[in-house]
């Protein structure tokens, strides 16, 4: 699917970080997996969704990014998350309550790693005099950076006051406008230029025909549910943290989640191409708009010839559509993306 990434328009191949569970386990390094597909790509972005500084040392992170940067021609884009899933604390041997403050410290070590030399930083959980990160990115000062939010309000503000493009996954629906406001007017209350950058993730299975495309998804997105509630279950019956607040409500909020409410929602792309077109437009306008869509094309049980069939039509049929927004509006998620 990657290497038909810039023939068929996908603009980004995006890859997760996570551990030990169904639910994304099979990716823990995604920086592993980009420098795999910056080698058959020529123009596609490399977008690590997302890197967790909780459980990595910054200056191998940093190292790394440089690394990939290198090999892939100035082609990288990390996204930074604050990891969600207590098994992988728990797993890691970290407080959820340092969530917080190790995503905060390390995000701003690999920053000033990237963007400077001989850099000194103490910090609470790590600490270092006098180093020059290499090799030095090829982009300057550095690749662009994302932050992950889910649900906390003060993540999608904190990102717009950085100046940082926000990822997002839409699954609570029509909270989504009122998130991306609040990413929005703290981008524009700092100061920095423009609107800021968004990219929400959808399912997506583009078909000939709805029925089609219903009868192949439906079940795989069920599953991928399931797998996400399985992953989550710790916040309903032990896990607590200051840092997570009412995720236990959003994680019992999830077992009510199927393939019908994520369609309804526009949360779950999936028909024909003209019902695609319809929902990335009504989507589009609920939200007030978005710059990147990261499609998760491979999701569930999905095979890779199915995935490749969707992927191929969704080029052909629905991107033509929006060729001309103002906003970008697509890429792919473990999958690709397209301007």
């Amino acid at each position: 699917m990657v290497e038909r990434c810039d023939s068929l328009g996908y603009s980004h191949v995006r890859t997760v970080e996570h551990y030990f569970r169904d639910y994304g386990g099979y990716s823990p390094n995604p920086l592993l997996f980009l420098s795999a597909a910056c080698q058959r790509t020529q123009e596609a972005r490399l977008i690590a969704g997302c890197v967790v500084p909780a459980f990595n040392n910054p200056l191998k992170v940093a190292g790394e990014i440089g690394m990939l940067d290198a090999i892939s021609g100035g082609r990288v884009e990390v996204g930074f998350a604050r990891a969600f899933l207590p098994h992988e604390f728990e797993t890691f041997g970290i407080s959820l309550d340092e969530s917080k403050a190790r995503f905060l410290e390390g995000m701003e070590q690999i920053r000033r790693l990237l963007e400077e030399e001989q850099v000194s930083m103490r910090g609470q959980f790590h600490a270092f005099e006098n180093v020059t990160s290499l090799p030095r990115p090829t982009q300057t000062p550095r690749p662009p950076f994302w932050i992950a939010a889910f649900a906390t309000a003060d993540s999608f503000a904190e990102a717009g006051r950085a100046g940082y493009g926000v990822m997002a996954i839409p699954l609570s629906g029509g909270q989504m406008q009122e998130l991306l406001g609040l990413y929005r007017e703290a981008w524009k209350s700092a100061n920095h230029a423009g609107e800021g950058r968004v990219m929400l993730a959808f399912h997506m299975l583009c078909a000939e025909r709805t029925e089609d495309a219903i009868r192949v998804a439906e079940e795989p997105i069920n599953a991928y549910l399931r797998s996400l509630l399985s992953a989550a279950s710790a916040w309903t019956h032990r896990a607590i943290s200051k840092d997570y607040p009412n995720y236990g409500q959003l994680v019992e909020s999830l077992a009510n989640e199927n393939f019908g409410s994520q369609v309804a929602k526009g949360s779950a792309w999936i028909g024909s191409p003209a019902d695609i077109c319809d929902a990335i437009s009504d989507y589009s306008h609920k939200v007030g708009g978005f710059d990147v869509a990261s499609l998760q094309v491979n999701f569930g049980s999905l095979s890779a010839d199915i995935a490749l069939q969707s992927m191929e039509l969704f080029s052909r049929q629905v991107m033509p559509h929006f060729s001309g927004h103002q906003r970008p509006l697509t890429s792919c998620n473990s999958g690709l993306s397209y301007p």
